[in-house]
């Protein structure tokens, strides 16, 4: 099997994200990781139609998060566990090029505050030399 581009790779997280940025999404997701439940199952928990929470389910089965399968009438869904691990490890990524950009930043600081540090209290002693 081939590794995905970068622009793949950059288009499951667009649809990750997405699929993630709403909150009936999120908790249908949680509920499908603890256990299968037909859609119909799922409308019940919700205020809302039955199509609209269809169409939030069609959103998270797109992204890959989510797998349905049918049995007789009924469409099961449940979560996929490793796609959800790989939005985390994804995450994890980020958190560690952004901790290492803010470390980066302050330390960039803490060098220019020290160097200021050091002249104000040069200027300080000048100037209270100068007083007495």
């Amino acid at each position: 099997m081939n590794e995905p581009t970068t622009s793949e790779r950059e288009d499951q997280a667009d649809a990750w994200f997405h699929a993630l940025a709403d909150r009936t999404r999120r908790d249908i997701l949680r509920r499908v990781l603890a256990g299968e439940h037909s859609v119909s199952t799922l409308a019940r928990s919700y205020d809302m139609s039955f199509a609209a929470v269809q169409k939030h389910v069609a959103v998270l089965e797109r992204s890959g998060l989510l797998t349905k399968r049918r049995q007789g009438r009924e469409a099961l869904a449940s979560g996929d566990v490793e796609a959800v691990r790989s939005v985390g490890v994804m995450l994890t990524e980020l958190e560690a090029l952004w901790r290492g950009r803010i470390s980066r930043m302050d330390e960039l600081f803490a060098s220019d505050t020290g160097t200021d540090t050091d002249t104000q209290t040069s200027t300080d002693t000048t100037t209270s030399t100068q007083k007495d």
